[in-house]
C-alpha cells in the first residue's frame, strides 16, 4: 500500500509517499481503508523534530492524526462495528506510527473509532476529526461552557476556531471571532456575532469575556486578563513560552489557562458525529490535496492565512 511517512526531522522535503506492506488487525483492532486525512499542527509539529523526545529517531515515522474510511476487516473481540461500516478516527498523538492516517491503510484500536456522521463525505469528515473534537473538549469539558456566555475564539478561521465558532453558537453563546478581516464573512455565515480584525485589535481594548479559547499560543496572560469574573480560558495552541504561561497562570484558580491534550475516544467520536447530523457543526475546507502532494500540503499549512482545513484525499477520485 502507499503511506506518507517522515524520513527524517526537518522541512517538508522529508516526507515521502512510500510502497509498505498492508498491516493486519491484532485483537481488539480494526483495518481501515482509509479514503483521507487531514493536516494538523501536531503532524507538522513531529515532522520538524520538536516532538523528539517522543517519536524518537527511528524512522521513518507515519505521517497523518486522523483518518475517515472503511472498515474491512476486525481483529479478535471487536464489537460494536463490522467490517464495510464508515468510520473516523485519529491514531494516538503520543505514539510512535509507522504509518498513520495518511495511508491507504491504518490498523488503530477499536475505542479510536467512531460512526462517520452520514451524508458527510470523506473529505468533509476528515476535515472535522481532530478540528471538531478538540474544539467540543475545549468548550464542554476544559471550560463548560453554559448557554448565552460571551465568548471569545482567537484565531477563529482555523480548523479548531471555525468548529468552536459554530459550536458557541449552537449552544446561544454570544460569539466574537479574532482572525483576518478577509475571513470576516465566512466567521459571520459559521456564527459569529462579531469578528475582530486581529492585526489591528489589541487586546486591552476588548472583552470582558466569560469563556476565552485560544489557538494561538501567543500573548496568553495579555487575552487572560481580559476574562470577567468567572471567566474561564483554554489554549491549545502549546510552544514553550505558552507552556510558561499556564503554568504560572495557576495562582489565578478558576480563571487560570486551561489546556488538553486531545486524544478523543469513541463516545467524543459519536457525539461529534450528532453535531454534524444536527447541522451545528459543518466542515470547512480549505483545499484538497491528493496523497502524493502531501507535502505541498504541508507547506499551504505552514503559511497560515486559510479558513478551515487541508485535507489528503487518499483515494483516487476524491
Amino acid at each position: 500500500m502507499k503511506a506518507a511517512q517522515i524520513t527524517s526531522y526537518g522541512t517538508s522535503d522529508v516526507l515521502r509517499v512510500n510502497d509498505v506492506d498492508r498491516p493486519a488487525p491484532g485483537a481488539g483492532e480494526v483495518l481501515v481503508s482509509v479514503e483521507a486525512s487531514s493536516v494538523n499542527g501536531h503532524d507538522v509539529i513531529v515532522r520538524s523534530g520538536e516532538l523528539k523526545f517522543v517519536s524518537g529517531r527511528r524512522f521513518p515515522i507515519g505521517v497523518g492524526l486522523d483518518f475517515a474510511g472503511t472498515i474491512v476487516a476486525t481483529g479478535a473481540g471487536v464489537e460494536g462495528f463490522r467490517a464495510g461500516e464508515r468510520v473516523w478516527g485519529m491514531v494516538h498523538p503520543r505514539e510512535r506510527h509507522i504509518t498513520g492516517g495518511a495511508a491507504e491503510y491504518v490498523v488503530v484500536p477499536v475505542d479510536r473509532i467512531g460512526p462517520a456522521p452520514a451524508g458527510v463525505s470523506a473529505v468533509d469528515a476528515a476535515s472535522l476529526v481532530v478540528a471538531g473534537a478538540t474544539a467540543l473538549i475545549a468548550l464542554r469539558d476544559s471550560v463548560h461552557l453554559a448557554t448565552g456566555e460571551r465568548v471569545l475564539v482567537r484565531g477563529a478561521a482555523g480548523g479548531v476556531g471555525t468548529a468552536a465558532v459554530q459550536l458557541a453558537h449552537a449552544l446561544g453563546c454570544h460569539v466574537t471571532a479574532l482572525a483576518r478581516d478577509r475571513h470576516a464573512q465566512i466567521l459571520v455565515g459559521l456564527g459569529a456575532d462579531e469578528v475582530l480584525d486581529y492585526g489591528s485589535t489589541t487586546s486591552d481594548r476588548i472583552g470582558p469575556f466569560d469563556v476565552i479559547v485560544d489557538t494561538v499560543g501567543t500573548e496568553l496572560n495579555c487575552y487572560r486578563s481580559r476574562l470577567a469574573k468567572g471567566g474561564r480560558m483554554v489554549t491549545v495552541g502549546l510552544s514553550p513560552s505558552a507552556l510558561a504561561a499556564i503554568a504560572a497562570s495557576s495562582v489565578y484558580g478558576p480563571r487560570r489557562i486551561r489546556t488538553f491534550s486531545a486524544n478523543p475516544g469513541t463516545a467524543v467520536l459519536r457525539d461529534l458525529a450528532d453535531h454534524v447530523t444536527s447541522g451545528a457543526l459543518r466542515p470547512v475546507v480549505d483545499s484538497v490535496y491528493p496523497l502524493a502532494d502531501i507535502a505541498a500540503a504541508h507547506q499551504a499549512f505552514e503559511r497560515g492565512g486559510i479558513v478551515g482545513k487541508h485535507v489528503v484525499a487518499v483515494s483516487a477520485g476524491l
